[in-house]
């Protein structure tokens, strides 16, 4: 192929498909392009866009990582024969190579966002490329939302491509007005998949396991290695494992995003002789291209983002990989020449992969995105056209954060304080402070956006990282603990680049603790009780640190690094801060709080008076004049907690009132249940001065229960199922209803003359009568008084008889007259 410079370059399979996609840009000026790994659509796609002259306009193309931003755009440039900076540059954050001659600018996805923001009509721009959309990123989710939003409403001749390896076309497609779609089937070299024979064996560690699959395949194979890993962990160990036990022409290079470019760029490059293994994280799966490389090795895993909305917290999990993520990697090894990969799992493991991975937007934390959102105008995300929603937890989340930090009002809409915030290239939490703090805070901002510049085994402390990076030497010397150089001097770069962008500070010098709060006002740790390092967070939640800690025995600190645990986080960075600056910096916050509330531990009413901030309490007093009201209703909590305190009277009537309910509904319901629910209405104004366990238990319920009937249904009551039982002597005997049946106990004697058998409720249900003795000793239990007098009573009578001989036992108890007294002596 030859450019129209004169410069012949390599064919490629994307080749076949441009003119049908000129031809669709051209035509809907907008499209979606699928193109397997390797077919050379990050580097031909924009120039081919270029050259058929498709817009007045610089031609934008996204990427995802630096590494690639940087890579793309200089084999452009050498593809015409330019340096970068003249019809290809680029731009990344802190870094940019364009002059008024570029027409094709490669930039990272979070510059299209800020480019957008600025200016909302994207003038000067005629067409923008999505590049590695599969990634599904939140940058690039945002990017595309409001490139269509803006194109629908402001700019019709605005041309939008998304180019994905291996994602479906079709929802994006549909998504951006059914799009046409374009299909490059690719010519990649074949490459032959080798995977483990068993499982990997519990115990067995991952680098120990990797490392050996690594030594299998260069044994084994010729040419470059390309070895994916999750991290730069995992990298250093493996790297570690494999020291003197490879061939001595193979040298092995580390890859991962924190490099130096000058590091990532010795990991690309060829070798003039030997063999190279590389050691990489995802930041190798796309739009790079690895000279020398005829080898793969999949660790088969992936670290990803994970953003938990209960605790508020993000975290880096490893999981396996994805089945998309396998193809791509394993189409690394595939781009020059016939290749080889080995997976480090089983063949029957594979079926078991996802197909894809998450987007980002439904995992990750949403406070830069709700962020940019409101700067659009936008407060409900459902308003845009999003590929995939956002999590709505972890978008409420977020919104909570930026309203706590003023970014937004209670409606959701920005504030000055958030429109600036959204000006710097910080996440929101880190801007708020740099906003606040002024320069002071440029390279604590810059520390706590990095990574940890000291081992994995040093210290929480804050403070440590502060002093290694104004002196590396020094802080080795006096504390025994190394820091990473590399590390240290990007973070005091990236600090420079901060301060630039703030004034100076205005306001009296914050502490580094203070500067922290403000970062993380929800992370302000108050040591519970006890011996353990354990602390309250301000937002509610927990954290713990090892015991030997020396920060350990704070009783404030601010959390800036916790692994996201949401039952109690380990804290992996903080600093101390005194009260009297939490009190100083958000003293505003600051409130007195009152409560009365059962507390199941004392089984008691607990009435205080507390200062906190958050779920902290900075001061704590009893509440002496807590008003009755509020007392009963925590005491309504300790019955809940305890139960409803019945003695037999008020059994009795709520059996009664349940019994008459079963066949009326003229009665409020008095099950258990119902009385649990509705302790508001019932019992709350008969609580009186109940406050511990043993007041709620001589709470006397019968008032309350009666006050539930109105007059009408408490005569029903007494007219269906009366108390009490008058017997034919005329005396009062209690009826009890707690049984299956209703019953009674009454002497024998005082029933005679009595013919029919004694009901109660309103289906005329017959007491259980237990007739008894003269000693008042059970004899017979009947719930057919006629028939006991036709039947038993005579095999009673005679027994009677002989052990009360001074009590009348007639022949015809019906014809009897009732009588509790016996015979006078003598008759």
């Amino acid at each position: 192929m030859i450019t129209d410079k004169g410069h012949v370059i390599q064919e490629l399979p994307i080749d076949e498909a441009l003119p049908a996609l000129i031809s669709a840009l051209r035509a809907d000026g907008r499209a979606v392009l699928q193109a397997p790994p390797g077919a050379g659509k990050t580097t031909r796609v924009p120039l081919a866009m270029h050259k058929a002259e498709l817009c007045k306009g610089r031609i934008l193309m996204l990427e995802p990582r630096r590494l690639a931003t940087r890579a793309a755009a200089e084999r452009m440039a050498q593809t015409l024969g330019e340096k970068v900076g003249q019809t290809v540059g680029y731009r990344i954050r802190g870094e940019s190579k364009v002059s008024p001659a570029t027409r094709i600018e490669v930039v990272t996805e979070g510059i299209l966002t800020r480019m957008i923001q600025s200016d909302s009509e994207l003038n000067g721009v005629g067409a923008v490329i999505f590049d590695e959309f599969h990634e599904r990123s939140l940058n690039a989710d945002l990017g595309l939302a409001l490139a269509w939003e803006l194109r629908s409403a402001l700019r019709e001749d605005l041309i939008l491509l998304v180019m994905s390896a291996t994602l479906d076309a079709e929802p994006v497609a549909k998504m951006m007005a059914n799009a046409p779609v374009i299909t490059s089937e690719g010519r990649a070299f074949p490459v032959e998949t080798y995977w483990l024979d068993r499982p990997i064996s519990k115990g067995t560690r991952f680098d120990a396991s990797v490392a050996a699959l690594v030594e299998q395949a260069v044994a084994e194979t010729t040419g470059g290695v390309l070895v994916f890993l999750p991290g730069e962990g995992e990298i250093r160990q493996v790297e570690a494992r494999l020291k003197g036990r490879l061939p001595n022409e193979c040298t092995v290079h580390p890859l991962f995003g924190a490099m130096s470019f000058a590091a990532q760029r010795k990991a690309i490059a060829p070798v003039r002789e030997g063999r190279k293994i590389v050691l990489a994280t995802a930041i190798a799966e796309t739009s790079l291209t690895i000279e020398d490389i005829r080898v793969v090795v999949d660790g088969g895993r992936a670290r990803r983002a994970r953003f938990d909305a209960g605790s508020g917290m993000s975290r880096l999990v490893t999981e396996r990989v994805t089945k998309a993520e396998a193809e791509q990697r394993k189409g690394r090894a595939g781009r020059v020449a016939k290749g080889q990969c080995y997976r480090h799992w089983t063949k029957g493991e594979e079926g078991g992969l996802q197909p894809f991975p998450p987007a980002e937007i439904q995992s990750a934390d949403l406070s830069g995105f709700v962020l940019e959102l409101a700067l659009w105008g936008t407060a409900d995300p459902s308003e845009m056209a999003f590929l995939t929603a956002p999590n709505p937890g972890a978008y409420a989340e977020a919104q909570s954060l930026l309203q706590n930090l003023g970014a937004l009002d209670t409606k959701g809409r920005i504030t000055p304080h958030g429109r600036r915030l959204a000006t710097l290239p910080l996440h929101p939490r880190l801007a708020h402070m740099l906003a606040r703090a002024g320069r002071d805070a440029a390279l604590l901002a810059a520390l706590l956006a990095d990574r940890d510049p000291l081992a994995r085994n040093a210290p929480v402390d804050l403070t440590l990282r502060a002093e290694a990076l104004r002196d590396p030497d020094h802080f080795q010397a006096t504390r025994g603990h190394s820091a990473n150089r590399g590390t240290i001097e990007r973070i005091k770069a990236e600090a420079r680049r901060l301060a630039s962008l703030t004034k100076p500070t205005q306001t009296e010098v914050l502490s580094l603790a203070e500067q922290a709060a403000l970062a993380y006002p929800d992370r302000i740790g108050q040591r519970r009780k006890g011996e353990a390092p354990r602390w309250v967070l301000s937002g509610g939640k927990g954290a713990a640190m090892s015991e030997d800690d020396p920060l350990a025995g704070a009783r404030f600190i601010v959390a800036t690094d916790l692994d996201g645990d949401t039952r109690e986080a380990k804290i992996r960075q903080a600093i101390e801060i005194t009260e009297a600056e939490i009190r100083a910096l958000l003293g505003e916050q600051i409130q007195w709080h009152r409560f009365c509330e059962w507390s199941k531990r004392d089984r008691r009413v607990v009435a205080r008076e507390q200062e906190r901030l958050g779920a902290l309490i900075l001061s704590d007093r009893l509440w002496r004049d807590a008003p009755d009201n509020q007392v009963a209703r925590a005491a309504l909590d300790g019955i809940a907690d305890l139960g409803l305190p019945f003695n037999t009277t008020a059994r009795r009537f709520q059996a009664r009132a349940e019994l008459v309910r079963a066949g009326s509904d003229r009665l409020p319901d008095m099950s258990d249940t119902a009385l649990m629910d509705a302790l508001d209405d019932w019992l709350l104004p008969h609580l009186g001065k109940a406050r511990t366990a043993e007041d709620i238990k001589s709470i006397d319920l019968l008032p309350a229960l009666k006050a539930r009937l109105d007059w009408d249904q408490t005569k029903l009551l007494d007219q269906l199922a009366p108390s009490h039982f008058t017997t034919p002597l005329g005396n009062r005997i209690p009826v009890d209803y707690s049984g299956e049946d209703p019953s009674i106990e009454i002497r024998l004697q005082e029933l005679f003359g009595l013919t029919r058998h004694p009901t109660v409720g309103p289906n005329r249900t017959p007491l259980r009568i237990t007739l008894l003795s003269p000693a008042r000793r059970p004899v017979q239990v009947t719930m057919d008084l006629p028939g006991f007098w036709a039947a038993s009573y005579s095999d009673v009578r005679k027994d009677m008889r002989g052990r009360y001989p001074r009590h009348p036992w007639p022949e015809d108890p019906t014809k009897a007259n009732p009588t509790l007294r016996a015979k006078r002596r003598g008759d």
